[in-house]
């Protein structure tokens, strides 16, 4: 009769004692991964935009762009009916003529009579003479500027771009009103895209100015953004800090033994960014610092001082 075979008792414990050393070392990389390699889904694209609008009022009698389309700096963006604003300088021009032609008749006449003896004029004569060629100067200043304003605001008529970047949220159409400070169109800046990771504050402590991090953008998961820490915020909003009935703070009731971590922004600067790669503001990415800086830095745990 043939025995069934067992397996020796030191294989139990051999298999044992090896699951039990993957179990430890998974939970530590799990740890360091966690814990000392920040990483948060929480993460937003962040652009700079411009808000166009004019600086004077008129009718549009040129649009040159349109809706998402890409604009260099200086480009033409649309222009208002100059012929006011060079009606307004031709005016000024006039009026500082005039102003130049009396103050050097007044101006003259004012040696004139300087030169006179006062048995021909009295000193009082002689004073109130220099006193309207020197009235009559200040007012060829104030018309000089008077000119100049006019000329910038003929100048104004034409919107350009103050920078490289998309047309968004076009507002405007040739022959319509544009009014003075009213925003006609905004305008996306192409060379300002950052990426907003909101950290937990447990997490800042690991995180340092100059940190190497990376962010996968949700579209575009087999890419990875590579950058660096470049500044983490220094406040957020505080709910109970506002104020309720009587104007006392108004504070949420919190269960004692659960307590959520703040998400404290974080601002990853970026370096290099792969080719076929369309950012746009608002876009989700999952942020993670992956080396700290080779420098000393100061943490966001320590305290600070302007």
């Amino acid at each position: 009769m043939t025995r069934k075979w067992q397996r020796p008792a030191s294989f139990n414990v051999i298999a044992t004692l090896i699951v039990f050393a993957a179990s430890i070392f998974l939970a530590f990389q799990a740890w360091d991964y966690y814990d000392e390699a920040p990483w948060t889904r929480d993460g937003r694209v962040r652009v700079y935009t411009v808000q166009i609008a004019p600086e004077v009022s008129g009718t549009v009698v040129a649009l040159n762009v349109r809706d998402d389309q890409f604009v260099h700096k200086g480009d033409l963006l649309f222009r208002i009916d100059p012929r006011t604003y060079q009606n307004l300088v031709t005016e000024a021009a006039g009026q500082l003529a005039q102003a130049e032609a009396k103050a050097s008749y007044l101006d003259a006449d004012a040696r004139r009579v300087a030169r006179l003896t006062n048995l021909a004029v009295s000193d009082q004569a002689k004073e109130d003479a220099l006193g309207i060629a020197r009235n009559a100067d200040a007012s060829i200043a104030q018309l000089t500027g008077a000119l100049d304003q006019a000329r910038l605001n003929l100048e104004r008529t034409e919107i350009r771009s103050p920078t490289d970047g998309w047309i968004t949220n076009l507002q405007l159409q040739a022959g319509s009103f544009a009014t003075t400070g009213q925003a006609a169109m905004t305008l996306v800046d192409a060379h300002s895209f950052w990426v907003e990771g909101y950290f937990e504050e447990t997490q800042l402590a690991h995180i340092g100015i100059g940190d190497r991090a990376s962010a996968v953008l949700l579209g575009y998961p087999g890419h990875s953004l590579t950058g660096h820490v470049s500044g983490i915020g220094h406040g957020i909003t505080d709910s109970d800090a506002a104020a309720g009935v009587q104007g006392l703070p108004s504070v949420n009731p919190v269960f004692t033994w659960v307590r959520l971590a703040q998400r404290v922004p974080v601002r990853v600067e970026i370096d290099d960014l792969p080719p076929g790669i369309l950012l746009s503001a608002g876009m989700t990415a999952t942020v993670s610092v992956v080396e700290q800086a080779p420098t000393l830095q100061v943490r966001s745990g320590a305290k600070q001082y302007g």
